[in-house]
């Protein structure tokens, strides 16, 4: 079974996807962010690395992809393929972070992997202000990200919103995090509740 984690920087996917596996055993996914030779260059000069980056990413999780489908084992995943190609990829575009020659040819090999591609069994979708964003941002405290500007946050956040209203190709839990603090029991307990309703509607 294939459960992913979806949400904007800093809405506290890594937190949930460690929580998940250690509550169901489950092998947890994480998104590269330690190895990936150009994030830092990427929040340094946006426009010069857009391209490299979000085809890093979309190499990275359709790997992991197969992997997952491959490995016979319920897996959580932190990010998923569609929000590279849905939410970062058009967004980096419209802001002119990335130039329309490479937009076209990342989507046009977002397109062939697709094909390739079992969307997962469960996507859950961690909802979050930008003014909770920020906060969590700030005390995960990652040099690379001090320098993430708001208006970024809020033009991710809206492409989230309309990405996951027309969300159709599985199961979709939204989960408010305004409104929840993982870190405690009681919270933590709630989600892990409807996260369970949710998986066993899939038997």
């Amino acid at each position: 079974m294939h459960i992913a984690i979806a949400g904007n920087i800093g809405s506290g996917k890594t937190t949930l996807t460690k929580l998940l596996a250690k509550q169901f055993n489950w092998i947890p996914h994480f998104e590269d962010v330690e190895n990936n030779p150009y994030l830092h260059s990427f929040y340094e000069d946006m426009q010069r690395w857009s391209f490299n980056l979000q085809v890093y990413f979309l190499n990275s999780r359709f790997r992991q992809v197969i992997e997952i489908r491959n490995s016979g084992k319920t897996i959580v995943q932190d990010r998923t393929i569609y929000e590279d190609a849905y939410i970062f990829a058009p967004n980096l575009h419209a802001m002119n972070l990335m130039t329309t020659r490479d937009f076209e040819n990342y989507s046009s090999l977002f397109e062939l992997m697709s094909k390739f591609i079992q969307p997962p069994d469960l996507l859950i979708y961690l909802r979050a202000s930008v003014p909770t964003l920020v906060n969590q941002i700030q005390k995960r405290n990652r040099d690379y990200e001090k320098s993430i500007r708001l208006d970024y946050l809020k033009h991710l956040n809206e492409r989230y919103e309309a990405w996951i209203a027309k969300y159709t190709i599985g199961k979709l839990l939204i989960i408010e995090v305004d409104e929840i603090d993982l870190e405690k029991p009681d919270h933590l307990g709630m989600v892990i509740e409807k996260i369970n309703a949710e998986i066993h509607g899939l038997f």
